[in-house]
């Protein structure tokens, strides 16, 4: 019984292990997305020049001239990887979400051999 009990405890600090790695996840995809939306903003800024308009950078406390066909790019670049990181983090949300369910079928199982356990010895006292 103290074996069972051992068990479900060590279930239950894993699932509560997953549930902090997933909500990590959530934050980092939060952040992805809100870098995403900045871009878009900026992609969108890019669209509304006119020719002959100027784009400049910040780079530390200075302001610098820059091409408009490289800061399309850059930006461009940026959603890209934006793209492919908003994947990988989707990805691994999910990989957690069915750890996560499997670790809760795990412990439904160890709770009802634990119930089992209990249920014999209750009935010879």
């Amino acid at each position: 019984m103290a074996e069972l009990q051992a068990k479900l405890q060590a279930l239950s600090e894993d699932y509560q292990k997953l549930q902090q790695e997933l909500q990590t996840a959530v934050e980092a995809r939060q952040k992805i997305e809100a870098q995403k939306q900045e871009n878009l903003g900026v992609q969108k800024e890019f669209d509304r020049l006119k020719d002959g308009e100027s784009i400049y950078k910040v780079a530390g406390p200075i302001l610098l001239k820059q091409d408009k066909i490289e800061a399309e790019s850059t930006v461009k670049g940026r959603l890209d990887f934006i793209g492919h990181e908003l994947d990988r983090t989707e990805g691994q949300i999910k990989e957690i979400q069915e750890r996560l369910e499997k670790k809760k079928g795990e412990i439904i199982q160890a709770q009802a051999g634990l119930q089992a356990a209990a249920a014999p010895s209750k009935a010879t006292a």
